[in-house]
């Protein structure tokens, strides 16, 4: 065999070893297409499921009445509501000095100048403002759910909660929508009545004269939308020592 004949052999096995080894590499990404086209299908699929899931679950909220979350009013093991004459009034404290409470929560009070954001509803006890601050919203005339510990370690009671908070979202200049619902801690001091894990919490004054300034308070075993309903009902934001939440 000639030298001739021996290099074109070799030339068409070198030429054969390309085409392979493109066909093969047309192989390999043809099959690398197709696995990152179908995570990519898994990942749209899935993050459309979830939002199509979230949305699903914000229309059953709400759809849903507020009697309808937690337990009813006669089992949530509520005490009469009681009344205190409040004080504590434009007592702004600023920061880092302390503001003390005698009553666990408080209903009315000194507090720092500024006020909880008007627009969230639901906190925990890793994003919750001071109680200081909170306070401040009552003077405004917000209503306030305060839950224990005991209700925070309960994810079902606990969704139910944020899920009635998220009822009073909408526009901050409707007095219908003051409401927040807050954990209460260990580190706040002091502690609920024995076997109380709710309490509800507003800063009333006489809307006309803003004289007869009182904190009430309602403390319940357990979470009801009924009793939140009805308590929001009875003591609205424009019976305020200072009206106007969510426009000041």
């Amino acid at each position: 065999m000639g030298k001739s004949s021996k290099s074109n052999e070799r030339r068409a096995r070198v030429e054969q070893i390309e085409r392979e080894r493109k066909r093969a590499e047309r192989k390999r990404m043809l099959m690398f297409g197709g696995v990152i086209g179908l995570v990519a299908a898994v990942i749209i699929g899935v993050t459309g499921w979830t939002l199509y899931s979230d949305w699903r679950a914000d229309q059953a909220v709400a759809a849903t009445d507020l009697q309808e979350f937690g337990v009813s009013e006669s089992a949530a093991g509520c005490e009469p509501v009681e009344e205190a004459a409040a004080s504590g009034g434009a007592d702004h404290i600023s920061p880092p000095q302390p503001v003390q409470y005698s009553q666990a929560p408080p209903a009315f009070g000194p507090h720092r100048p500024d006020w909880a954001s008007f627009e969230r509803k639901f906190y925990t006890a890793e994003d919750r403002p001071e109680v200081a601050q909170l306070v401040h919203n009552l003077e405004h005339g917000y209503n306030i759910l305060w839950y224990d510990e005991t209700v925070a370690g309960n994810d079902q009671q606990l969704q139910q909660i944020e899920d009635l908070a998220s009822k009073f979202e909408g526009s901050e200049r409707d007095p219908a929508n003051a409401f927040i619902a807050a954990p209460w801690t260990a580190a706040d001091g002091g502690e609920f009545p024995e076997g109380k894990h709710i309490a509800l919490t507003h800063w009333y004054a006489d809307p006309d004269t803003g004289a007869g300034e009182k904190g009430i308070t309602q403390y319940c075993e357990q979470f009801s939308g009924q009793v939140v309903g009805d308590f929001m009902e009875e003591w609205t934001q424009d019976e305020a020592r200072e009206g106007g939440a969510g426009f000041l």
